[in-house]
């Protein structure tokens, strides 16, 4: 039998490694991803040196069971194990877990190197379709492509599209291999649309290379990520009217009894790290005119609560704020064209009637996680959703799945032998994009792949191999 794993980044590499680890000899493991960050990830491979995690290297083990694994493979002291580590040394943890097991893996592991840009239903497998024209046959595919790539944003011209002031993803790279905002002059004015983790990114990168000039961040609430604390704090024990308000499928509720409780616990970061274990069962009982009123009402402001800044990087932003630098605005870019000497926008801040007309040497879209399959420009994730093989979450979160991450297709039934992992699950769990939610998903769904071999009793072997591409 052989399993193919589509997307070589965090949820894909450790699913790959647990499966490599425990399969059968019988087994025919296959795992595709793209060169430039196989086994990394966009996150862990195409960072930058001074782009931190924003988790404690204590916590970033690729397995629940292990969370520690991260530091003690750095060897690190305990008090190093609290710092904030850069996110290309996590991606060679990632890579050196994999490369590990493959090694001595009793399967055979196959490490594909190409893009994967269709996958068509055969029978009772699924036929693999490589970006080099060749393809494969497996009886389980597993799709864990990540985030999608980033959509056009809104209001912005033909002509700026093509144009170098437009910088549609803060890593991209031209026909050169030049990184993007390596191009971006020192003293250039620079609009950066987000004002989240990417544009936190984003400025950091923009002051290693020296810039000088002014930039602003936009988003439709302005509101930066929080930071970590220098020492963790103690843990938080939810109350019994929390526990409630949990199970009340409530989000007023909920939100009430957090308001009242914040003020009397140590601090309110050990809050929400206490809700953490109880998110995903909480979204799950949400019916959707809750999920509705939370994504509406709620979102941005729970998510720089939950996803937060090292507490280095808060601090040289707020540095950059009090020197007058950077500017957080709250409000829509309504206009953005390429005119005679600028990027010429229109701007509407926040509870303002009237717009204000502005220009920029650079405009640079950086509004982070995307998983909206409806609009997506993603090859392979729109070939499955055309064929009706996949279906959209209500919501632009991602994809439809069961409780067994079988994904549903356009009538609502599971797809037999395809499952999902990752971030396009959101429409399901909700909290499925950071680490410690994302390695126990990689561990159900390989004892699940284990057991159904062991069901189907896979003894004799897998038939033809495939062989590895370096692509």
């Amino acid at each position: 039998m052989r399993i193919a794993i589509i997307g070589a980044g965090f949820s894909g590499s450790v699913l790959a490694t647990e499966l490599a680890r425990s399969a059968p000899a019988s087994v025919d493991l296959c795992l595709v991803g793209m060169p430039e960050s196989f086994g990394r990830g966009v996150a862990y491979g195409e960072a930058r040196p001074e782009h931190l995690l924003n988790v404690r290297a204590r916590d970033m083990g690729a397995t629940q069971d292990k969370p520690v694994e991260f530091a003690r493979w750095l060897n690190l002291t305990r008090r190093a194990e609290e710092g904030f580590l850069p996110r290309l040394v996590y991606g060679e943890y990632l890579y050196s877990r994999l490369q590990s097991a493959a090694q001595t893996s009793l399967a055979s592991f196959n490490q594909v190197q190409q893009e994967a840009v269709a996958i068509d239903r055969e029978g009772t497998a699924f036929r693999v379709l490589l970006a080099d024209g060749s393809d494969f046959v497996a009886e389980k595919v597993v799709l864990a492509v990540g985030a999608l790539p980033p959509q056009r944003l809104q209001g912005v011209g033909p002509r700026l599209l093509v144009d170098p002031g437009y910088i549609a993803w803060p890593w991209q790279r031209d026909l050169r291999g030049r990184d993007a905002l390596a191009q971006v002059p020192a003293d250039a004015r620079v609009l950066v649309i987000g004002t989240g983790l990417t544009m936190a990114d984003t400025v950091v990168t923009l002051l290693r290379r020296g810039h000088r000039g002014p930039i602003t961040a936009l988003s439709r609430h302005g509101l930066l990520p929080r930071p970590h604390l220098e020492e963790p704090g103690p843990p938080v024990a939810l109350p019994p009217n929390v526990l409630h308000a949990l199970n009340s499928a409530d989000v007023r509720l909920l939100l009430r009894t957090l308001r009242a409780l914040a003020p009397i616990v140590p601090d309110w970061r050990g809050l929400v790290d206490a809700l953490r274990p109880y998110l995903q069962g909480y979204w799950k009982t949400l019916p959707d005119e809750e999920r509705s009123r939370f994504l509406r009402h709620l979102r941005s402001y729970w998510e720089v609560f939950r996803h937060r800044l090292a507490p280095s990087v808060h601090r040289e932003l707020e540095e950059l704020r009090l020197q007058g630098q950077l500017k957080i605005r709250a409000g829509r870019l309504l206009r953005a064209r390429r005119g005679e000497t600028a990027i010429e926008v229109v701007l509407r801040e926040r509870g303002r009637s009237h717009a204000e007309f502005e220009q920029y040497d650079v405009l640079v879209r950086a509004t982070g996680l995307d998983t909206d399959i409806e609009r997506t420009s993603h090859p392979l994730v729109g070939q499955l959703r055309d064929a009706g093989t996949i279906s959209a979450d209500p919501f632009g979160l991602g994809l439809r799945a069961n409780a067994r991450y079988e994904v549903l297709d356009r009538h609502g039934a599971p797809v037999r032998g395809l499952y999902c992992l990752g971030p396009l699950l959101r429409g399901q769990l909700w909290e499925t994009t950071a680490v410690p939610e994302l390695r126990v998903a990689a561990c159900e769904l390989a004892a699940q792949l284990l057991r159904a071999l062991d069901a189907a009793g896979i003894a004799a072997g897998a038939g033809p191999r495939l062989a590895a591409s370096a692509g």
